[in-house]
């Protein structure tokens, strides 16, 4: 296919999303809609694996679908475990499992994608307890399967992004589980919505600020929660002692700014911070590597990252 082909094909889903109306977009039609677009043309065809296994594990507040990938060489292999994006309203294992097929395939690392609940049934701070109980879940039980529990990395993309750095946190306070690296791709940090690139790129780019503030509004239980730092990491007073992080924006992303201010914050508390801003990439460009050189470049950078951190 045609890069002018791939290309019309991306405005053409680009522009689907900025037509959504908010103001009378039901959470269960866009959850069909998301579920059943194709963008195929963006991410080709599932990777092979040894192994994708299913499974359902206990959390604090009953039980949580991951899902499992199995590298080639999975003796004392790394671990990601990966939360997905979607706003904490939408998303699932289906909708991220090209992105964690291709992560398992490039960084010879198991994979378990983490099935954490959605609002609106499940507000604010569902998603941090699903996302920390199975990361917990994930340093106790992993080396089962060959994996190491002291390669362990937190990683999403979005409001995944947004997991990852809580989680990372979270750890650290509660002194477990060991976390290795830490991966945000796009994260939200700020759920005030305060920096400039939400309005810059709040139109036109995939994600919009009226959707975001959908997004938020879903998620959050009253007005408060905003400043809770378990929904904006951005607030957290004390952001020494994390692992090394990786941080990836892109430059017509809503999100942008708000992941460069983290970066800075995660770099002045005297973490090991590697930050990249894509110029010309929009927001989930993590689910496109067959779009462009660059959106698989991400990819690479990550594979990269890792491979460093880890040895």
């Amino acid at each position: 296919m045609g890069m002018s082909l791939k290309l019309k094909l991306l405005l053409w889903v680009t522009n689907t999303f900025n037509k959504i109306d908010t103001a009378k977009l039901a959470v269960k039609d866009f959850r069909d809609f998301a579920d059943n677009r194709d963008i195929s043309f963006l991410d080709g065809k599932p990777i092979a694996l040894p192994k994708v296994e299913d499974l359902t594990i206990e959390g604090r507040n009953g039980a949580i679908p991951i899902r499992l990938y199995v590298p080639e060489n999975s003796q004392n292999a790394p671990v990601i475990t990966y939360y997905h994006g979607g706003g904490f309203v939408i998303g699932n294992l289906k909708s991220h499992d090209k992105v964690c097929r291709r992560l398992c395939k490039m960084n010879q690392a198991f994979v378990v994608a983490v099935d954490y609940r959605l609002a609106p049934e499940h507000k604010f701070p569902a998603a941090v307890e699903d996302s920390y109980d199975a990361t917990k879940w994930v340093s106790e039980n992993i080396s089962k399967y060959g994996g190491d529990p002291d390669k362990l990395v937190v990683m999403g993309d979005s409001a995944g992004g947004n997991l990852a750095a809580v989680v990372a946190i979270q750890a650290r306070d509660l002194g477990t589980p060991k976390i290795a690296a830490q991966v945000l791709i796009y994260p939200m940090t700020n759920a005030k919505m305060e920096h400039p690139s939400i309005t810059t790129n709040g139109e036109g780019f995939i994600l919009t600020k009226d959707l975001m503030t959908w997004f938020t509004n879903h998620y959050m239980r009253e007005e408060k929660d905003k400043s809770n730092p378990l929904m904006s990491p951005l607030f957290t007073k004390d952001l020494t002692n994390l692992p090394p992080a990786l941080v990836q924006t892109a430059g017509f992303d809503p999100l942008r700014d708000e992941g460069i201010d983290y970066k800075e914050k995660l770099e002045a508390a005297g973490n090991q911070v590697k930050h990249t801003n894509y110029e010309g990439l929009i927001h989930t460009y993590i689910t496109m590597p067959d779009f462009s050189k660059k959106c698989m470049a991400t990819h690479i950078e990550i594979a990269d990252f890792l491979k460093n951190t880890l040895r």
